[in-house]
């Protein structure tokens, strides 16, 4: 089980961010930061972030993992005081992360001008659904909505079925992943002397409609809208999820000519190899349902793990699909410290994802727990001159 430390010591430690944001994006670039080492001071409003209320067995798993390595003060930041504080916090810090609707931050007398006369070193990351220009700009913009206009639903599931919304926050998660590389080049480029502080505009929108690669020039080239097509592909084939004997599944990928000649091998239909209809990548993808048809049958008369013992052996990229139980008890999984055992006040232990990537010589760490509600004002306003009695004042 791994303890909290803090005294680790990160590649970010000494950078001082900010966090305004609420829910899924902002916490995910936060918490990259934190993971190596940057102070991460969460401001909340005093209802806390929206991110606790999402509970499973009832208690706040999502707030326990994304708010890790963070402190937490909480301020009604309609009140002039709180107002006060944040400036404060803002003028010391390196990092400041907000996702309000755009137009919001400068209405509350902290825009980009005002930002720069309080901290001209300041590197601001403002997040939001559309971006901060454009028409689409004041829309309310949860990942939801993004997903759905990227393109990328309309890509998933399956020609005869409604598009396919993603089971999980995953245009907030390309974001907050963006946002963190995001902000190290900035405060590299202040570092470098080639800038001050900036600000970046990030939306959603455009990090998940990057994931869909050349699906623009592909439209200009060839008129065509690439239909769904389930778990197989419009670009490559064989490739797609494959049941076996015993009810589990594999995914299987031939997305090279040497691969998809291996696997007509261990099938046992090596005559597709010199097959004018699966000889070429376009061949095989303009003749998937026979590819498939093929490669599923031989699927169908082994196990799961006799099939990739099989594939494996002749150097095909075959993997089982996997769900959470089978995670937790694969061997890479442990070996690799994938998922760690963190240590938790309530359940003594609980697993989490481990810091990624992995530094050879400044690794990240666990060096805090993730904070209640505003456990951290007192000692936060006091490095900034305040107390919570000033904060009262103001309500």
């Amino acid at each position: 089980m791994i303890s909290f430390d803090a005294s680790l010591r990160g590649p970010l430690h000494g950078i001082r961010v900010i966090d305004l944001s609420r829910l899924v994006a902002g916490n995910m670039t936060s918490l990259q930061l934190a993971d190596f080492g940057a102070e991460v001071i969460k401001v909340e409003p005093p209802q806390g972030d929206p991110l606790r209320d999402w509970r499973d067995g009832g208690q706040s798993l999502h707030w326990k993992t994304y708010g890790r390595n963070k402190r937490s003060i909480s301020l009604n930041l309609r009140n002039a005081p709180a107002m006060e504080a944040l400036r404060r916090l803002l003028a010391g810090a390196d990092v400041f992360i907000e996702n309000y609707r755009p137009g919001t931050l400068e209405e509350m007398g902290l825009g980009p001008e005002a930002l720069a006369e309080l901290n001209p070193r300041l590197v601001t990351l403002r997040i939001s659904g559309f971006g901060q220009t454009g028409p689409y700009a004041k829309l309310p913009g949860f990942g939801t909505l993004v997903e759905a206009m990227s393109g990328y639903a309309a890509r998933t599931g399956f020609a005869d079925r409604e598009p396919v919304l993603p089971p999980l926050a995953l245009a907030d998660m390309i974001a907050g992943m963006t946002g963190a590389n995001a902000v190290m080049m900035a405060l590299f480029a202040r570092e470098r002397g080639a800038a001050g502080g900036q600000v970046i505009d990030l939306s959603l929108l455009e990090p998940i409609f990057a994931v869909l690669g050349p699906e623009a020039s592909i439209y200009k080239t060839t008129g065509k809208i690439k239909e769904r097509s389930g778990s197989a592909s419009n670009t490559v084939s064989p490739r797609n999820v494959y049941r076996c004997n015993d009810g589990k599944f594999v995914a299987l990928s031939g997305s090279t000519q040497t691969v998809a000649f291996r696997i007509f091998e261990v099938i046992g239909r090596p005559e597709m190899k010199t097959d004018p209809r699966f000889a070429s990548n376009a061949g095989r993808v303009k003749n998937r349902d026979l590819v498939d048809a093929a490669v599923a049958q031989w699927f169908l008369t082994r196990s799961r793990d006799e099939a990739l013992t099989e594939m494996r052996a002749a150097g095909a990229t075959v993997g089982p699909v996997y769900d959470i139980a089978d995670i937790a008890a694969d061997r890479h999984f442990a070996e690799r410290e994938i998922i760690v055992e963190v240590e938790d006040a309530r359940n003594g232990s609980l697993p989490q994802h481990n810091v990624f990537p992995r530094f050879a010589a400044t690794p990240g760490g666990f060096r805090y727990p993730a904070p209640d509600l505003g456990e951290h004002t007192a000692e936060i306003l006091a490095e900034i001159g305040m107390t919570p009695a000033d904060l009262e004042e103001g309500a």
